[in-house]
């Protein structure tokens, strides 16, 4: 059996690749495409070299998608290749049940399962926070809109409402607002700076202007007091990568920094559902690989007429791209209807894990 599961490791790894590099090599080509029209514009210029590090500092975020679709179009063609060959005929004289079959296939599809992981929580997230960067470089800033990002926090005796404008290339924060308010929801002050950084538990505010909203007393008016301090520090718990994901997007985050702002959201009384969602998939979608290795067993027990094999690894290919969209379908919908984040991430998995038992049912133990 080691000699089996050698052969069957080995052909799955090498299409597996193959497919994933290929992929890799259109999502390139037409990102690039993109960046193209921006070579030598921005701050400072945009030069070609600069456009190839951000497009290949893209690459680990495409491989996260794509890898359970090419594990799925990988499998599907070594099956059915076996399958047209009569090789497989052969292993299951040798003792290859569907059993086992299934017991290999499951333990090749855990170890992508870990890969998938391993990139999607921290590969890719380093990756894009440096394409990022760079990318801003000749931009000047990160943003998004034109008010910045919005954040809120609660601390002991008042509330704050943060705007972020931007973030500079090298990761410090501009044009920053904070507004606070007391325990009735009055205002109290407003805090402005047009740079601010990162300090532990705290941010540095840097040529500050603050204004007061003294409560008058009885018979007098309303005063404003406006301060100017150079170096002002404000403690607070919300962190860069919190700043981050306001700025950018949630899918770009790992798995941690994701359960960390879930818990801030709520700990201040805002909605978390786009998040907890994005949380749930990043839990769910590596699991995707053990679904994608149990769909492509069923190929090896069909048979095949001469160049038969190419309509069904494009069956393949239609089943994984109906699985990408469908991922992301689910997304959209259950965020506007507010269904359960985890069952609105797991169900596209659950409907492929039913379609592929039942195909491995039918075709493999009844046939």
């Amino acid at each position: 059996m080691k000699t089996i599961r050698r052969l069957i490791y080995t052909e799955v790894l090498a299409a597996v690749v193959f497919v994933a590099v290929g992929f890799l090599a259109l999502f390139f080509f037409f990102d690039f495409i993109d960046e193209v029209p921006s070579i030598g514009k921005g701050v400072t210029p945009y030069r070609l070299t600069q456009a190839m590090l951000y497009v290949g500092s893209r690459v680990p975020s495409h491989l996260y998608e794509l890898l359970p679709i090419a594990v799925l179009i990988g499998t599907i063609f070594v099956m059915a290749r076996l399958a047209q060959s009569s090789e497989y005929t052969i292993l299951r004289t040798s003792g290859l049940g569907p059993w086992r079959a299934l017991r290999t296939l499951l333990a090749l599809g855990l170890f992508f399962t870990v890969a998938t992981f391993l990139i999607g929580d921290y590969i890719a997230p380093a990756a894009d926070r440096t394409g990022q960067l760079l990318k801003a470089q000749f931009e000047g800033r990160i943003t998004v809109g034109f008010t910045g990002a919005w954040l809120k926090e609660r601390q002991r005796y008042s509330s704050f409402s943060v705007n972020v404008g931007s973030l500079s290339p090298t990761g410090n924060m501009q044009a920053v607002r904070i507004f606070e308010s007391d325990s009735r929801g009055f205002l109290v002050s407003i805090t402005q700076a047009p740079r601010a950084r990162f300090d532990d538990n705290a941010w540095i505010l840097e040529d500050a202007e603050r204004r007061e909203f003294a409560e008058p007393a009885p018979g007098q008016l309303a005063k404003v007091e406006q301060t100017h301090v150079p170096r002002m520090r404000w403690p607070t718990e919300i962190t860069q990568e919190m700043v981050s994901v306001a700025l950018l997007k949630p899918d770009r985050m790992s798995t941690i920094d994701l359960f960390q702002y879930i818990d801030h959201l709520k700990a201040n009384n805002q909605t978390s559902q786009r998040y907890e969602i994005e949380f749930w998939r990043k839990v769910f979608y590596p699991l995707s690989c053990l679904v994608m290795v149990v769909l492509a067993l069923p190929f090896a027990y069909l048979h095949f007429r001469s160049g038969g094999i190419t309509g069904y690894v494009f069956g393949g290919v239609l089943i994984g791209i109906s699985f990408f969209l469908l991922n992301n379908v689910f997304g959209y919908v259950g965020n506007l209807q507010n269904w359960l984040p985890w069952l609105t991430a797991a169900a596209p998995g659950l409907l492929y894990s039913m379609l592929s038992l039942a195909a491995f049912s039918w075709l493999v133990l009844r046939r």
